[in-house]
């Protein structure tokens, strides 16, 4: 069994809790562990997230996570410092990943960041597996853009990629 299917396999035996939060962007659905964030998902989204059976109902294990985000939406916080837990193909980890180090503030085009991840043909790739992040706004998948600077996809919808991006930098020129 490889590192990644072990890894998921002792996660999966661990209590799964959940919670929804407030935020500037609307409500926010968590998931996790006692010890790492497995998903947020944005309520207005038509992929939004529900609990799933045997799941716990909780707010205790996400303290943290709900006060570096309320930091964030404050502009106090520019980079997130939490435990993830990360399900994905190698391919899928390499732009989460990657994703991970655009730092606050800037954006990067699909096509960037598929060169980035030694991809560089696998622009439209990069776009699937940046719709799959389980975890949006702390695996930053709203600093990716169009090639010309448009906005394009979004899991929570281009209105909250904006909310976010002018979060982040006022100043932004979006199309």
């Amino acid at each position: 069994m490889s590192a990644t299917a072990t890894q998921v396999a002792r996660q999966s035996e661990k209590q799964i809790y959940f919670t929804s939060i407030e935020s500037p962007v609307g409500p926010l659905f968590l998931a996790g562990t006692d010890d790492a964030l497995h998903f947020v998902s944005f309520a207005s989204s038509r992929r939004a997230m529900r609990p799933r059976p045997g799941w716990k109902s909780g707010a205790a294990p996400f303290r943290e996570i709900q006060r570096q985000l309320r930091a964030y939406f404050a502009r106090e916080l520019r980079e997130f410092d939490l435990p993830l837990a990360l399900d994905g193909s190698e391919f899928q980890l390499a732009v989460w990943n990657r994703l991970r180090s655009i730092s606050y503030g800037n954006t990067i085009s699909y096509g960037e960041l598929a060169r980035d991840i030694g991809k560089p043909d696998a622009a439209r790739a990069v776009g699937l597996a940046n719709g799959q992040n389980p975890i949006p706004i702390i695996i930053p998948c709203h600093r990716v853009i169009g090639s010309d600077g448009s906005l394009t996809g979004f899991g929570g919808g281009l209105p909250i990629k904006e909310k976010l991006l002018r979060l982040e930098n006022p100043q932004t020129n979006l199309f």
